[in-house]
């Protein structure tokens, strides 16, 4: 194997990148300005160096607390909890929400085991009790794991006095029904709303 095989090889081991892609990403490469692949192979090596957990939050930041844990406009009172880092990008791209975020770390999910002790539950109830949560918004993904987290977080905030919600989910926008899984129409028949 020789040198442009070995980094098509290590893209395609990225999430989302094919061989093809990988084999046209090195293959740019090889024609690319030599600064620019040196600045990008000094971001790739000191990536893991930079970047790190939120002390608060456990989004990605390279301070100890992100810029939306520290900034005083986000709505304090409510907390959006999500399975991992890169779901906080997903939805603060929407620019819908506005509040705070909690980042799991995973889902529950005892074939893997992986329980509730391995996620960041414990640190979601401390906040809720301490930090002044009216709502807490489980915005972990529609699968059964996903589910199942949610649902324990919501049994083990039942006591606690916050409102507790769970993004609506269903038929996306643009969709087809004939395409639409028989999950999809359940959840979308459970969650449908008057206008």
């Amino acid at each position: 194997m020789n040198a442009l095989e070995e980094v098509a090889e290590s893209f395609s081991r990225l999430p989302g990148i094919g061989k093809k892609s990988a084999s046209r990403i090195a293959n740019s490469l090889l024609k690319a300005d030599a600064g620019f692949l040196q600045r990008f192979a000094l971001q790739i090596a000191t990536l893991q160096e930079r970047i790190h957990p939120c002390s608060v939050c456990g989004a990605y930041t390279e301070t100890d607390i992100c810029d939306i844990c520290s900034n005083p406009a986000r709505e304090r009172n409510i907390l959006c909890v999500v399975e991992q880092p890169q779901d906080v990008q997903t939805i603060e791209s929407s620019r819908e929400f506005h509040g705070l975020f909690h980042v799991l770390g995973g889902v529950i999910a005892p074939l893997e085991g992986i329980g509730p002790d391995q996620l960041s539950i414990g640190a979601l109830l401390e906040r809720v009790k301490t930090g002044g949560v009216t709502e807490v918004i489980l915005a972990t993904n529609p699968t059964v794991e996903g589910d199942t987290t949610a649902l324990y977080i919501q049994r083990q905030l039942a006591d606690l006095p916050v409102t507790v919600t769970r993004l609506a989910s269903g038929l996306p926008v643009g969709g087809d029904l004939e395409y639409a899984d028989k999950l999809t129409l359940a959840r979308s028949f459970r969650g449908r709303t008057s206008f």
